[in-house]
């Protein structure tokens, strides 16, 4: 489905309108084309960037000097193993570069260039319309049980993106007062890209440049930009923000994605916060793709051109992309998940989903956090049972174990059980098999 129209320049938004709040003050749209134009001229020829910024403001300015200059980005560099992204980037990118700010100490030893160095002022070329197909971004599988996985991003495809989630979240000139993006997730993964990066390129919403990620940055990040505040963040930061017990400041909506939602937390939310709960589903392939309000809607409603079908999404601007998860088309457009394809797994001829699994183990009282694992050998090996690892404070494995009885059925209860601290995940919630991998080896048997 093709992406057309002179609109698809950098930006269509005002010079004066605000793009970001920063610690010195608001940016405009006109100063931020400014020191996007300066970047761009001293960036090679030909190259992809890796952007390492931290700064949320940083990583928007390298994204668009990249782009204003002709070269991609690859994202995701912050979302694993930083070492093993750059060796990656070097052997299989042309003239691949890193862009990090001052606070970044690390000098990789690709060629590095500081974002936020002064830089003199440059004449701001025409906003000349980017070609629709031309692949701006490349975003990158987690590589959570794999290797990660190359997905080209085209303009066109980005700008769509944007223009469907500013119509669906109220975020377009027309809807209200600009509004204030906080986020916890990094700019280089793809749910972040689309919500702190496209989206201020894009519609009438400025982002928070500074650390969002502990719970006393969130609420001071809140209280210092102004209404309408959307907070943008995971199942795992919304966890930890509910415990803490602090009421944030008064938030339009909360959005969450990268994991599905506990409905007691989107209850919380609604309760003590008095803001509408809201997730995006998507994925690296397809970008963002549907959205529901959690405590209200058990399906999800696609966004506007956007159709789901059982194991594929049509997505403006990239056409069929194949989906992990298994689809059930609803009478009224909107569709219900059944669980990732890959996370549905057999034993003695039963089925069950990973999902539900997961669910049933985090309402074991004492459970803070666990997950159930799949052995490798699954496949070939009839004998072959689930594991887990879970982080419960003061409980043994025999308690766990007593607390799933009933729950589900006997053959999915798992024959190893790892009783941890706390679970190895990243900051979007992934887990890596391999480090719950190392977990179960010293296991005790349940």
């Amino acid at each position: 489905m093709p992406v057309e129209g002179p609109d698809l320049v950098l930006t269509t938004r005002d010079a004066a309108e605000i793009i970001c709040h920063r610690a010195g003050g608001p940016v405009t749209i006109g100063q931020f084309l400014a020191e996007a134009a300066a970047l761009a001229a001293t960036l090679p020829e030909q190259g992809h960037a890796v952007n390492l910024c931290a700064d949320r403001y940083a990583a928007l300015l390298g994204f668009a000097a990249a782009l204003l200059r002709g070269h991609p980005t690859l994202l995701g560099a912050r979302s694993g193993s930083l070492d093993g992204f750059l060796e990656m980037a070097a052997a299989q990118y042309p003239g691949a570069y890193v862009m990090a700010g001052a606070e970044d100490e690390r000098r990789p030893a690709l060629p590095f260039i500081q974002v936020d160095a002064p830089r003199p002022g440059v004449p701001l070329p025409p906003l000349r319309p980017i070609p629709a197909e031309r692949v701006v971004a490349i975003g990158f599988t987690s590589g959570s049980t794999g290797t990660p996985t190359a997905h080209a991003k085209p303009w066109g495809a980005l700008v769509a993106a944007a223009a469907a989630a500013a119509a669906r979240f109220g975020l377009r000139p027309q809807d209200g007062p600009p509004a204030s993006i906080v986020a916890t997730v990094p700019p280089q993964h793809m749910y972040g890209f689309e919500t702190t990066m496209m989206l201020p390129l894009r519609e009438a919403v400025a982002i928070h440049a500074g650390a969002s990620f502990f719970p006393a940055e969130v609420h001071d990040a809140l209280a210092a930009v102004p209404p309408r505040r959307l907070l943008v963040t995971t199942p795992l930061h919304l966890r930890v923000l509910l415990a803490e017990g602090r009421r944030p400041p008064p938030l339009a909506a909360v959005i969450s994605a990268t994991a599905p939602l506990a409905q007691e937390i989107a209850l919380a939310v609604e309760r003590d916060w008095g803001a509408p709960m809201l997730e995006i589903y998507g994925a690296t392939e397809a970008g963002s793709v549907a959205s529901r309000r959690t405590v209200r809607e058990d399906g999800w409603l696609p966004y506007d051109g956007t159709r789901v079908r059982d194991g594929a999404a049509e997505v403006p601007g990239l056409g069929t992309v194949p989906l992990a998860d298994a689809i059930e088309p609803l009478p009224d457009g909107r569709f219900r998940l059944l669980g990732r394809l890959a996370d549905m797994v057999k034993l003695g001829g039963k089925r069950g989903s990973l999902a539900d699994l997961n669910r049933v183990l985090a309402e074991v009282p004492g459970v803070e956090d666990g997950v159930f694992v799949v052995p490798e050998d699954i496949e070939s090996n009839p004998a072959a049972r689930l594991s887990a690892v879970v982080a419960a404070p003061g409980r043994t494995p025999a308690e766990i174990l007593d607390g799933l009885r009933g729950r589900i059925d006997p053959v999915f209860l798992p024959r190893r059980l790892a009783v941890v601290a706390a679970l190895p995940r990243d900051p979007l919630g992934k887990l890596p098999r391999q480090a719950l991998a190392t977990l179960l080896a010293p296991g005790e048997e349940a």
